[in-house]
């Protein structure tokens, strides 16, 4: 499954955040703020690394522990790809009573987003998905679905047919699926983040496969360093962000920028049932980094005006949009968390 948008990925891509400087060595006169302690993990189809500033190495590693047994819980319970997660469940039956709250939570959440961004983010989207899936696999015809097939699956995908009452959740539409990748790894970032403050960590992030949350600061009191990974470049940053209690999730398609054959993006608009090809990437910064994680996915979907005014409109959640021509697009307040050094 894959949890960096809603989407299944039918080409080889590299999107996402490049960590510049995160773990710098420690200085005499910063001992006392104590040490980034880190454990890096293959885990949501992704690389995770949880990371804290400590000056117990035995609680610090501890607390990573805890937040790792976090992400893992959102896999097991989120991943429409396993047969035994109560997503599967609701996918199967059409409906799921008595579900699990984060379950819940996530829906319900999801609700917004798509109302925010007129639709351009729908966790109903699975069998578009699913259906662009079939036909780039083996056996598959390798060529895009036709109009007709298109329009009919698009018939099952309708975020408002997504009904929650109490505690049950029911698909109204005989045929809908819904998926978690747009939002499962972004909240299980921010789980993660919550064990940790509940450890009395104050500083560390949390970074899946470029979803990432950073509370507190570096030891020498600085913000926290997030470089955007350069298109041209591999392993340089195009732009450097400051990070401190915020969230940062990109949504992308380079593979497109590498290779004018790469047609296909792995997001897709769940409007028109066809790839988003746009923009080659969309960067949110947030407080959360669920918030991140599908308002990136939505901008990318709605585009560079669309998807601007969208972000104008939210209150503490700023965008760079790297378009198809390579310009960079910054929302209003994105400038404030730029790194000049």
């Amino acid at each position: 499954m894959m949890y960096k948008t809603v989407a299944i990925v039918l080409i080889a891509i590299f999107t996402g955040l490049l960590m510049i400087n995160y773990a710098p060595g420690i200085a005499e006169d910063e001992a006392e703020a104590g040490q980034i302690y880190s454990t890096t993990r293959s885990l949501m189809d992704t690389t995770v690394t949880v990371s804290v500033l400590s000056s117990d190495e035995t609680a610090a590693q501890a607390s990573i522990e805890k937040a790792f047994e976090r992400i893992e819980y959102v896999d097991r319970l989120m991943n429409n790809y396993d047969n035994n997660s109560e997503l599967s469940t609701l996918n199967e039956q059409g409906y799921l009573n008595n579900s699990n709250p984060d379950i819940l939570y996530v829906v319900n959440r999801s609700d917004h987003y798509s109302e925010s961004s007129q639709g351009a983010f729908d966790i109903s989207i699975l069998p578009i998905l699913e259906l662009w899936k079939s036909k780039y696999s083996p056996g598959g015809t390798y060529q895009d679905p036709t109009p007709e097939e298109i329009n009919q699956t698009l018939e099952l995908v309708n975020y408002s047919a997504i009904s929650v009452e109490g505690s049950n959740i029911t698909l109204e539409n005989e045929g809908m699926m819904i998926t978690l990748g747009g939002v499962a790894k972004g909240y299980a970032v921010d789980l993660a983040i919550e064990s940790l403050l509940e450890d009395g960590i104050e500083s560390g992030f949390v970074n899946a496969g470029g979803d990432g949350r950073y509370i507190g600061h570096k030891p020498d009191g600085t913000p926290w360093k997030v470089g955007l990974q350069n298109p041209d470049r591999a392993g340089e940053a195009v732009v450097v962000m400051n990070m401190e209690d915020m969230a940062v999730a990109t949504s992308g398609n380079y593979e497109r920028y590498f290779n004018d054959a790469a047609r296909v993006s792995h997001i897709s608009d769940p409007r028109t049932g066809y790839p988003s090809q746009d923009l080659i990437s969309a960067t949110v910064i947030a407080e959360t980094a669920m918030d991140s994680d599908a308002f990136a996915t939505a901008v990318f979907v709605m585009g560079e005006e669309d998807g601007l005014e969208m972000i104008e409109d939210l209150d503490n959640v700023e965008c760079l949009i790297i378009t198809s021509d390579k310009r960079l697009v910054r929302s209003s307040g994105f400038a404030e968390y730029e790194s000049t050094t």
